[in-house]
Parts: structure tokens; sequence; C-alpha cells
């Protein structure tokens, strides 16, 4: 059965300390800080922070909620590692590189034929570092020069504790065909064959599952892009079809649109449109994440929210540049609806001062 799903768009996990994990990303992975703004559920203001490759282009995006209110449980259940596409014969390049960073890391690795690397964040969370012919433009930093820096996703890993339901769900309503097993590694592509289109399922069953909450050091959702909001609406009326009843309304996410649904295996899965202008709605493509950005049904709050958050220190290459003010404030549409009316959601919460 064919479906609208052309690969990843992004992937959003769960570290603590929101400096833990400007540090982490920008200096051990190399990552571009695209956008800072907050998350858009619950009543305490948290950072949700977009980190990608140079063009910031869906494929490469992965986003964070520094959560240190409370752990999370990794297990079964979740996206496992986040895959990023390196330069082929660049593995031992990260291998010496992560040494140099002094977090744990493996030895080369191998599967399905390609090189790899397996990296942990402080908080727990794996990352991968996969050798692949990848053209994207990568982020460069001093210690991570063109040659060898990731170029978005390669894909990702669930772990699941059963394959037979969640393989049916890959292929059967997001499209995916298989590739092969290695091992207790399950491959699955997605049909658009974009950036980020690979799906590993690796099979524990003795596993305990994760916690589907937010909590620190686990991953909270793998979102997939369908481009338009059309599709969203086909690809809801498709699950609803094959019994996957549970599947959100379409919700405004201001950069884009998203629904949800909770798979066999326990995995949330989102599927996401961009709004036209992504993210650059706010920010024009050379100033990316230098500013704190807010939807703008959050604008009037903006002293409260910011009062409340963790203090941080971003990285130099996100500072804000002199003379350069953020973006004017976006007027807020007052009708949650799509160009074509489709009915979207918005979350609003009420933010409450912490004073824990």
């Amino acid at each position: 059965m064919t479906t609208l799903v052309k690969g990843i768009h992004h992937i959003t996990l769960c570290p603590g300390s929101a400096q833990e994990d400007l540090d982490f990303y920008s200096q051990v992975l190399g990552q571009r800080l695209v956008k800072q703004t907050v998350l858009m559920d619950g009543r305490i203001p948290i950072y949700h922070f977009y980190w990608g490759n140079g063009d910031a282009e869906v494929g490469s995006i992965a986003t964070s909620f520094p959560y240190s209110r409370k752990p999370g449980r990794a297990g079964s259940g979740q996206v496992s590692m986040t895959s990023y596409a390196v330069p082929t014969g660049t593995a031992s390049f990260w291998k010496d590189h992560f040494g140099r960073h002094r977090v744990e890391h493996s030895d080369i690795q191998e599967r399905f034929g390609a090189k790899f690397v397996r990296v942990r964040h402080p908080a727990g969370m794996l990352f991968e570092v996969v050798e692949a012919d990848d053209c994207r433009r990568p982020w460069l930093t001093d210690q991570i020069s063109a040659d060898v820096a990731t170029r978005g996703f390669l894909g990702a890993v669930m772990s699941v504790r059963s394959v037979d339901e969640q393989e049916q769900f890959l292929v059967e309503a997001l499209g995916f065909r298989t590739l092969g097993i290695d091992g207790a590694f399950h491959r699955f592509e997605a049909p658009g064959r974009g950036p980020g289109s690979i799906i590993d399922l690796h099979h524990e069953p003795a596993r305990p599952p994760g916690t589907w909450t937010f909590g620190a050091g686990t991953a909270h959702h793998i979102a997939f892009n369908v481009e338009t909001d059309e599709a969203l609406v086909t690809q809801k009326a498709l699950y609803e079809e094959l019994g996957y009843t549970d599947a959100s309304d379409i919700k405004d996410r201001f950069y884009f649109h998203s629904m949800y649904v909770r798979s066999p295996g326990g995995i949330l899965i989102e599927c996401t449109a961009n709004v036209l202008g992504g993210f650059y709605l706010d920010e024009a493509p050379e100033d990316l994440g230098r500013h704190v950005n807010l939807p703008p049904w959050y604008e009037e709050k903006r002293a409260d929210i910011l009062a409340m958050l963790e203090p941080i220190t971003v990285p130099d290459a996100n500072r804000p540049r002199p003379g350069v003010a953020r973006a004017p404030r976006l007027a807020l549409e007052p009708a949650a609806v799509t160009p074509s009316g489709i009915p979207l959601t918005r979350t609003k919460a009420e933010f409450i001062t912490d004073n824990s």
C-alpha cells in the first residue's frame, strides 16, 4: 500500500540539563543550532532546541526538550539510537573525536555493510555516525571540517520486543519496504527514499519497556515528512482505516503541522508537514538559532517565560549579531485552520511560576 511518507522529518529526544545538551550537540556531534523556542505542552516553560545540518534541512533535524525535572527510563518501545550519515572512511576520525571529548563511545563496528561508531549523550541517549554516500551540506566547527562532518540523518533504530506488528505498521501504514536482516536488526526504507529514509528494528524480546512520558535520558518520538496538510489528512484516514484509531487531531506547531499515533511496538510516530516558510518564518537563514523565538500565541507572556527558562550559554555561532535585532513579532492568525480549510488545534499552556 502506497503512502505519502518521504523520510524522517525530525527526531525528538529528552536530555537533562539544557547546557549539557547544547555542549554535546554543538561540540561533540557538530550540529547547527537551528532554533531556540519552548515546548508547547505543559505548564512549566522548557526549552525546545532544534539542531540540523548546514541548510537546516528536513531529514537532519534533531529536537530536544531538556527535561531535568524527572528521569525517564530507556527501554523497548522507543527510538533507541539516532543515526547520522558521515562520509565513507571517516569512522576513525569520529572514534578519535569522541575520545578527545571524553564521552562514552564504542569501537568501530559494522552493520548492513557500513562502518559506524556509537556515542552516548551525557543524559544517556545513544547516537551513531554511519559511513554513507551523502552530498548534503554539513555544518562545520573548529574541530569538524567538511570532509568528515555529519550530513543529516541516515535513519533511526527502534527497540522492539516483537518485530511482526511493528513491521506491519511500517509497511502498511507508512509504506516502508523491507531491505534485509543483520542479526537482531531488521532494516526498512521509506517509500520516498529521501534523506533519513532508513529504519532499523532492533529485536530485543527481553528488554523491559521504556517510559512514554517526558523524562530525561529517553527518546520521545520520531516524525516522518509528508510535505502537505492534505497528506496529513490522508495519512490520518489511512491510520483509522487500518484500525489505528487513536491518531491525534492535526496540531499547529508553528513551523509545521503535526499528527501523532502510537505504533504497535510502543514508539510514538508523528507525521509532519512544513508550513510555508518553515524555520524562516521568524529568522533569516543566516540568523537561525540566534534568538529565543515563541509562537505568536505565547508572545504576550514572553517576559514570564524567559524568566523561568534554565540559564544557558549558546555556542558562539548562535549569539545575536551586533546591530541585528530579533525579528518583529508576528501577528497571531485568529483562525487556526490551514489555507485550504483543514482545522488545526493549538496548545496554549497556562504557564505557572516554578519556585522548586
